[in-house]
């Protein structure tokens, strides 16, 4: 059965890159398990992630990995998605953008499903005036969705392939609610309450109180958007699958573009 193939892989200092750029950011999520005072904000974290991210993207632009029509075919999925997100502004859970992302990526390869769920929310963010210290553990946390469609093996396909592709969904659901409420858990409650983080308190603690916390009050989003996911995966993955296949194809993003001069034609004496 023929396969499509990855646009581009991260290589060499790439893959250096994304492995520093997911510990930083990863830091920026796991903090408060992890120190023993209550920081203002770790904002000096996800500074150090930024120019990693950039430099992750500059690498593979450079050393051709990433060659101007992955760039284009990039640019305009990342459009899409930032176009799909706000239409689910306001419902609870009902997210379409996550779809596209997932099946993107699965065509294309996870590494570009990293950069393009990373672009797609700071996209998404300049367009709807979403800027603000939240936006950097979106960014991150769609960028792991993207990438972490390399679990699903490639030989997987027809109605296999989907049911796989909607597990993951699920579990990607899951994944970016609690991603978001580990950025509010610190701030947003007192620290008397049963659900408080304690600066200081052991982990098992503060990891019972997030998860108490996280069911209590995000649980009501995170199915829905699970279900959502899922069910569009489900109803038309497999057209999307098509048409996305096929336009990789036809683009032949592995075949190297080469400009051949014309011959001249022979001078003609009267």
């Amino acid at each position: 059965m023929n396969r499509t193939k990855d646009i581009f892989r991260f290589k060499g200092l790439a893959t250096f890159a994304l492995v520093l750029t997911s510990a930083v950011s990863a830091l920026g999520f796991i903090w408060p398990f992890l120190v023993s005072e209550k920081q203002s904000h770790p904002q000096w974290i996800f500074l150090a992630a930024v120019p990693c991210a950039l430099f992750l993207l500059f690498i593979s632009a450079s050393n051709g990995e990433l060659d101007a029509k992955s760039i284009a075919l990039l640019a305009v999925l990342t459009a899409l998605i930032a176009a799909l997100r706000p239409m689910g502004t306001g419902a609870v859970g009902i997210e379409p953008m996550w779809f596209v992302l997932i099946l993107s990526a699965r065509v294309f390869g996870p590494s570009f499903g990293f950069l393009l769920g990373a672009l797609s929310m700071v996209l998404s963010a300049l367009l709807t005036g979403g800027i603000g210290p939240w936006l950097a553990y979106q960014a991150f946390a769609a960028g792991w969705i993207g990438l972490g469609v390399a679990l699903i093996p490639r030989r997987i396909r027809a109605k296999s392939e989907l049911i796989s592709l909607a597990f993951y969904g699920i579990v990607a659901a899951e994944f970016f609610g609690i991603a978001m409420d580990l950025q509010f858990w610190p701030w947003t409650l007192g620290a008397d309450s049963q659900l408080s983080y304690r600066a200081g308190a052991p982990l098992s603690t503060n990891l019972l109180h997030f998860i108490s916390y996280h069911f209590f009050s995000s649980m009501a989003w995170d199915i829905p958007r699970a279900v959502f996911t899922s069910t569009l995966i489900l109803v038309t993955g497999k057209p999307i699958l098509h048409a996305l296949r096929r336009a990789h194809t036809r683009a032949a993003f592995l075949t190297p573009v080469e400009f051949i001069e014309r011959a001249k034609a022979p001078k003609v004496e009267l």
